[in-house]
């Protein structure tokens, strides 16, 4: 066994609540490649929110990581060795190679290879990424946002909100971030361009703060959180609005939420909500960061990080993303860039 190669397993279920010790650093022997494969160094792992639901033993989108087995995430890595014609030795890709410092890949967990020239590597993560993307998909696609809109965002701060509410702006809408607490108010307001934001923590209900910052109501509102402060926009949402239900990171994910209530406002204000994965649009994923790419050249895109140094961190650093407590894409360093 050589600590030169580590990997983080999940060894139990959440309780609910996730706690850092739900995962274990283990030792690994250095992976050896065959034709047709390469060995990857992982340089920066993302973390999500979506992660709490990968490790619950519940109905989800996707099978639940395994007791035992290394946890999953999204990567940016460099290719040490390969016996693959399309990866040569120095490309950086994403994929999806997890907690590991070094993984074995055919190349079917890639997702795209990463053009280092465009912007730091770690941005394919989030902004030039699955985040970036996933905003995209549910402002444009689902929430179809057109130039007059007042857009409503909650966790307006993070990952995907803090893009959300970028797009927003460059199609011409009025973004009205909801985040947690002075800090993110102010970064939604000084870094990330929303024309108004809202503390939740300020108040028992975000409800007066949605009639100041939206007194024309609400046209298209992206969902992160579910729980109270979807009930607040709901009660405020417009005729034709539409939703798009990104997460529920204010809700259980196990036992599984009671509902969804038939709220009687998308009867009245003849609504559409939809709920989507960026999963389902893989197709279309290069061609997206292409545009948000263009975007970011022009100035339109910000960014913040909230970096963590070595996989030992990892699990750390995901019970203080899912408590609400970065500020930032939160990402690990795993190795040097270079």
């Amino acid at each position: 066994m050589s600590d030169e190669n580590r990997h983080v397993v999940l060894r139990r279920r959440p309780d609910p609540d996730v706690r850092a010790d739900l995962f274990e650093m283990v030792d690994a022997p250095m992976p050896t490649i065959g034709d047709g494969e390469m060995l990857i160094r992982v340089i920066w792992l993302s973390l999500d929110p979506a992660m709490r639901g990968w490790i619950a033993d519940a109905p989800n989108y996707s099978r639940p990581v395994a007791i035992g087995a290394p946890m999953t995430g999204f990567t940016v890595g460099q290719v040490v060795e390969s016996r693959h014609p399309r990866f040569p030795v120095g490309t950086i890709v994403q994929g999806r190679q997890g907690w590991r410092r070094y993984a074995v890949s055919d190349g079917s967990d890639i997702d795209r290879i990463v053009d280092a020239a465009q912007a730091p590597i770690s941005t394919a993560l989030h902004v030039l990424g699955m985040n970036g993307a996933t905003a995209y998909v549910g402002l444009i696609d689902v929430c179809r946002v057109k130039p007059g809109d007042t857009v409503v965002v909650t966790t307006a701060a993070g990952a995907v909100g803090s893009m959300v509410g970028q797009i927003a702006k460059v199609k011409g809408a009025r973004a009205v971030g909801v985040a947690g607490g002075p800090e993110k108010v102010a970064t939604c307001l000084d870094e990330f361009g929303y024309d108004a934001a809202i503390d939740y923590r300020a108040s028992v209900t975000i409800g007066p703060g949605l009639d100041e910052a939206a007194p024309d109501g609400i046209d298209c509102f992206f969902d992160n959180v579910g729980g109270a402060q979807f009930d607040a926009v709901m009660d405020r949402i417009n005729v034709g609005a539409r939703i798009a239900i990104c997460g529920t990171i204010g809700m259980p994910s196990f036992p599984l939420p009671t509902g969804p209530r038939p709220n009687r406002q998308l009867l009245v204000k003849r609504a559409r909500i939809e709920g989507f994965l960026i999963l389902d649009h893989y197709d279309r994923f290069s061609a997206i960061v292409d545009e948000l790419a263009a975007w970011y050249r022009d100035g339109h895109i910000r960014y913040r990080e909230d970096v963590t140094d070595g996989l030992e961190g990892a699990a750390d650093a995901l019970v203080r993303l899912l408590s609400g407590r970065n500020t930032g894409k939160a990402l690990v360093r795993v190795g040097a860039d270079q």
